[in-house]
């Protein structure tokens, strides 16, 4: 379109870009992967004064050398595609680190506009920047923002568009990195002009990658011709002139300029403080506490048991009104509607089957509150700053711990994003250990099935149990990735670094936006993949039938009783009692006969070692589909068993009343559900990430784990009571 101008995001990793980006694009914004890495492309547009602007969210980096998948797509989506301008959004209470970043875009020549974000942070620390005074020594335009509450957005909009009509071409920066290496640079930057080598970089620039041994450009110019060797040899004998003569590699001076030069920048009145005596920073203070090496982690787990208490606490009212309300309208479809397949599909397999998983909404919507609080406050970037130590020791990265607290660290995420949230790990070894123990979080689609077992079962202690399923989920990931690599992904680990945010106050419109989002996704889950499984598993638990024969057996039994009652042998209770028991008889006989039950029959044998029934392996079976399945089969299978279309009993007690049951089955349930196969689209999702093969591997050696220790926990268990 002619009428449209491409402008860049940039920025920090927690400087607040995505924020602006929202801010800027509403919901008008596509999610999608560059070509070729599995890095997320996030575009969206708006419309200035009638001019369509495409904004793109280039993903967070500390640098243009492309060390990392996110270093190289930002610097190649600016190099080749060439946005009208680029918008650096800075995190104004971490300056120097931003503008580091800056003259790396200078050195390449990008029409560059300054976002300085989180201005009223700046303020509260006592201090005041000179955007005027730094736009001046930089040449270029600075705006001052608050991207979470919108401010400054229009100015930035404004100003970016303003440098994008210019259209003029802009000199790269130019620095002095010392005597030696400047000398080197224009010989080598001779050299490339001459030669008109790489030519859609700035030729200094090519020559300063060299010097800093960038592997992407120096493979370019293996292919683009036989002065590539030239290059290298030349930086090869400039490192090597550093090295003895300063002890220092030509990169690490190149680095050294860069904060040289910003420090000097920041000097020339950009940056004041506003009183003799600085105020001390509140996330230091805050952080003096709750990183703190010994109370900071019982701090977290304090944090986490308070969130548990206060979900079960506010969720069972809402719940209770839910359960009855499903309870309703089972009832009212049984009196309205004739018996027959119809009314069996809509009481057991949609209200049953649907209602029993969106029986669980409130205790998720509470969850995902006190979820959304934890991560806009900045708390959920300490706890992987202090769980960095424990990960390193169990052979995983510091950032592993994000893809767990995503996959449901918590409780309450979803082991997808978790898994996409592994790109941030360069190690390809504790990449592998991550996807295949993150699924092993108590993700969203779990929580359901937990709280139903725990409902059943442990009443008496629902937070606590449940929180002590939440630490044995990050146990046992750990334990698994100890031994995975320690065996097959063998390998050193790699260094961890990580910025940690700013505490921040969250605002009720983002905590209401970020848990009703995630709600939403819950329930329109339920209303659409679950309903569709459900269905299906109606269909497999009905069909096809008693035989004639046995249908036949049943319908004389009935008869007898009925005579007898005629008779005066049976009193009118005794005889709905005996009809009740023949129902009974018969929907159960039905559900063996069943595909489903058939297949759950086959497989019981081995099941029944971990304390599984056949109506249990027909749920885990559904649940590799998704795990939410669990509860909506076990829902349809205990319906289609029971006869009474006046009992009312919630599922939970259905199964606390089963003589099939017991709180060592539960236990050896919840063990299993904890650890075996990770549901479709999270396979789908590491094989993205990794390959088939190590999605194949997840599949059957995290079934195999499962498998071993529920039969283990359940024969020790029984043998003890």
């Amino acid at each position: 379109m002619s009428n449209q101008t491409t402008i860049a995001l940039a920025g920090n990793p927690n400087s607040g870009k995505t924020t602006m980006f929202n801010r800027l694009t509403g919901a008008r914004a596509r999610v999608g992967n560059y070509p070729g890495v599995t890095v997320e492309r996030r575009e969206g547009h708006l419309t200035v004064a009638g001019q369509e602007v495409h904004v793109v969210d280039l993903p967070g980096t500390y640098s243009l050398t492309a060390y990392s998948d996110e270093e190289l797509v930002a610097r190649r989506f600016v190099v080749e595609e060439r946005p009208a301008a680029v918008v650096q959004v800075i995190d104004s209470t971490t300056l120097d680190r931003g503008l580091v970043l800056a003259v790396q875009f200078l050195e390449l020549g990008v029409p560059l506009v300054l976002a300085l974000n989180m201005m009223d942070e700046v303020k509260k620390l006592g201090r005041s920047i000179d955007t005027g005074r730094l736009a001046e020594i930089l040449g270029l335009p600075v705006v001052e923002t608050v991207a979470r509450e919108g401010k400054g957005t229009d100015d930035l909009v404004r100003e970016a568009l303003a440098l994008a009509a210019a259209k003029g071409p802009r000199q790269p920066l130019v620095l002095s990195y010392g005597t030696d290496i400047d000398r080197s640079l224009v010989e080598m930057t001779a050299r490339i002009l001459a030669e008109r080598f790489l030519s859609k970089y700035p030729a200094r620039w090519v020559a300063l990658k060299y010097i800093e041994g960038d592997e992407e450009v120096k493979a370019r110019g293996r292919a683009a011709g036989p002065l590539s060797a030239e290059l290298e040899t030349m930086a090869q004998k400039l490192d090597a002139h550093c090295l003895a003569t300063l002890g220092v590699n030509a990169d690490a001076l190149v680095s050294d300029a860069r904060w040289g030069y910003v420090a000097g920048l920041v000097r020339q009145g950009v940056v004041r403080e506003d009183g003799i005596h600085q105020r001390r920073v509140v996330s230091e203070r805050l952080d003096a506490v709750l990183t703190q090496r010994l109370l900071g982690p019982l701090v977290m787990l304090a944090i986490l048991y308070g969130l548990f208490e206060i979900v079960f606490a506010l969720g069972e009212t809402p719940a209770g009104w839910l359960e009855g309300l499903f309870g309703w309208a089972s009832g009212a479809v049984e009196a309205a509607m004739p018996d027959g397949l119809l009314r069996s599909l809509i009481v057991s397999g949609l209200i049953d089957g649907v209602g029993g998983v969106l029986g669980f909404t409130p205790y998720i919507l509470i969850m995902f509150f006190g979820i959304a609080v934890l991560e806009d406050s900045g708390y959920m970037a300490r706890m992987a700053y202090m769980l960095d130590r424990v990960f390193r020791s169990f052979g995983l990265h510091g950032n592993s711990v994000m893809p767990f607290i995503v996959s449901g660290g918590i409780a309450g995420g979803c082991a997808v994003p978790g898994v996409m949230a592994t790109r941030t790990l360069r190690g390809k070894k504790e990449k592998i250990a991550t996807l295949i123990t993150a699924p092993f979080m108590s993700c969203g689609a779990k929580l359901p099935v937990y709280l139903l077992l725990v409902a059943a079962f442990f009443s008496a202690w629902q937070a606590q149990t449940l929180f002590a399923i939440t630490l044995a989920a990050w146990a046992m990931a750990l334990l698994v990735a100890k031994l995975l690599r320690g065996t097959i992904i063998k390998g050193e680990a790699t260094p961890f670094v990580m910025e940690l945010p700013p505490y921040r106050l969250p605002t009720l419109r983002g905590v209401l936006i970020h848990g009703l989002e995630r709600t939403w996704q819950y329930i329109k889950k339920a209303g659409t993949v679950i309903l569709a499984i459900s269905v299906l598993l109606w269909a497999a638990l009905t069909f096809p039938g008693l035989p004639e024969d046995q249908a036949a057996e049943f319908e004389a039994q009935r008869a007898t009783v009925s005579a007898q009652a005629e008779a005066g042998q049976l009193g009118e209770a005794g005889s709905e009692e005996a009809l009740a028991a023949i129902d009974h008889s018969e929907a159960q006989a039905g559900l063996k006969h069943s595909a489903a039950g058939r297949l759950g029959l086959f497989i019981e044998p081995a099941a029944k070692l971990a304390g599984f029934d056949w109506r249990t392996s027909i749920a885990l079976i559904g649940g590799v589909a998704a795990k939410e399945v669990i509860v909506s089969t076990l829902g349809t299978a205990y319906s289609l068993g029971e006869v009474d279309p006046e009992e009312s009993e919630g599922l939970s007690e259905l199964l606390a009343g089963d003589a099939a049951w017991s709180p060592m089955v539960a236990v050896s349930l919840i063990i299993f559900i904890m650890l075996y196969a990770p549901c479709f689209v999270t396979v789908v999702a590491i094989a993205r990430e990794s390959s088939w093969g190590w999605a194949g591997f997840s599949l059957v050696f995290n079934t195999t784990l499962a498998y071993a220790l529920a039969v283990g926990v359940y024969q020790i268990g029984s043998l003890m009571s």
